[in-house]
């Protein structure tokens, strides 16, 4: 999969959107098939859903593979011509769902589970180092359902703290629960802040309009980027040993934080 800090979210019932989506600058779209579209509109979003393939920024969420829409989905995809890059599994409480997906759609689909249940959390690590898994995201307002309480910072914050141990652990992209109050940008740029503290690599989102706020926060500074540059001139000027930089002790873990904002969406070779 291509480096990715934003996702967004689009109907599958609303194929006139596909298009804005694409054009709103995310690093990768979701045509959403499960929560977004209504019972009678599954069939309908999945074929204009599989129609609308061919980017390698546009996936796939979806129906939870328990239930007979997403075996229906999953076999749809399978059978077109034009795989997407990646599919999205919700609800996902089992590595065996993973292994099924993945042995459905080949290697070439990255698969990007996500976790919505204290079943699903408490196998996270399982989930997020399974074959064919190239990011985990955080169910938030089913997790917060469950729990019977609202989609909040405290309620959500274990859970966000295990999905994001885990996916590190098996270094692969924790993605964060998306953001729902559409209008509220300034406590959005906040949870964004919060979330890049504890190590997410992405967030996603439901409107075209946050995912400008997800770059802006989730992206390194200028300063920031010239600084890695220099740290890296530093270490190799030092034998990739232990040196000073910048009044500090710069050594392999400090420099694995560098080659990460190096590494980051938009950064290249700056």
């Amino acid at each position: 999969m291509i480096p990715f800090q934003s996702l967004l979210f689009v109907p599958g019932s609303r194929p006139e959107r596909f298009e804005k989506a694409m054009a709103s600058g995310a690093d990768l779209v979701t045509i959403d098939l499960e929560d977004a579209v209504g019972p009678a509109d599954k069939d309908a979003a999945r074929d204009a859903a599989l129609s609308a393939m061919g980017s390698p920024r546009l996936g796939i969420r979806i129906n939870g593979l328990r239930t007979r829409q997403g075996l229906a989905d999953l076999i749809a995809i399978a059978a077109i011509p034009t795989r997407p890059p990646f599919v999205m599994v919700p609800m996902v409480e089992a590595v065996a769902e993973i292994e099924i997906a993945h042995s459905v759609l080949g290697s070439q689909v990255a698969l990007l589970p996500l976790i919505e249940t204290v079943q699903g959390l408490r196998v996270a690590d399982a989930i997020a180092s399974a074959s064919g898994v190239s990011g985990v995201m955080l169910g938030g307002a089913d997790f917060a359902g469950e729990l019977g309480v609202a989609m909040s910072w405290d309620a959500l914050y274990a859970a966000r703290a295990q999905i994001v141990t885990a996916c590190a652990a098996a270094k692969t992209p924790s993605i964060d629960a998306p953001w729902l109050d559409l209008d509220n940008l300034d406590d959005l740029a906040d949870e964004i802040g919060r979330v890049k503290a504890m190590g997410f690599t992405a967030k996603s989102v439901v409107h075209p309009k946050h995912v400008d706020v997800v770059h802006r926060v989730m992206r390194p500074t200028r300063e920031e980027i010239d600084e890695a540059y220099e740290a890296e001139a530093a270490y190799a000027a030092a034998g990739q040993s232990a040196v000073r930089f910048n009044g500090k002790m710069l050594e392999a873990p400090v420099m694995a934080r560098y080659r990460r904002i190096i590494a980051m969406p938009g950064v290249g070779n700056a």
